[in-house]
């Protein structure tokens, strides 16, 4: 038995798209994945999909916005392991939904949340394919400085997220 490493990379339509990666594992995921976004967020617009690991074995699909339904079964498709979903978001943030995600029961793992470029790493196996790991941006140049860290703290508090 041998096990084939290959890296996907997450294709998006523009670096602002967030990207959510992880596993699920029943058919009623399509259905309560995209309750659970429509829910946290009103009017958000998102795309998902995930790949069904038995029976049909099809890519399931589910979305408020046709560009990025299109690009989340894609991507799903690139992906191919059993049981994998991916939504992309536009105009909304992983720290919008994740708790909500996280509360949906058939959601077993989440990889990355992120609007970085992502590589997916997949094992591929006479059975199929698994999610190693993923490649979430670029490796760090450097630590901040306290310039740098006055500026992180000022931005929160900016947009928002800090009082």
């Amino acid at each position: 038995m041998s096990v084939e490493l290959k890296v996907v990379t997450v294709e998006k339509p523009s670096s602002e798209i967030n990207v959510i990666i992880g596993y699920t594992h029943f058919i009623k995921s399509a259905e309560d994945i995209y309750e659970a976004l429509v829910t946290s967020m009103p009017g958000i617009k998102f795309g998902f999909a995930f790949c069904e690991a038995s029976g049909d074995r099809l890519v399931r699909y589910e979305g408020t916005d046709d560009e990025l339904v299109d690009y989340a079964i894609k991507n799903c498709l690139n992906i191919g392991a059993g049981h994998a979903f991916i939504v992309l978001l536009r105009n909304a943030y992983p720290i919008n939904v994740l708790n909500a995600l996280k509360n949906v029961q058939e959601i077993t793992r989440i990889f990355v949340a992120s609007a970085n470029p992502l590589q997916v790493i997949i094992g591929e196996t006479e059975q199929g394919r698994a999610i190693l790991g993923v490649v979430d941006g670029l490796t760090p140049l450097g630590v901040e400085d306290e310039a740098k860290r006055k500026e992180r703290k000022e931005f929160l508090r900016k947009i928002g997220y800090k009082l």
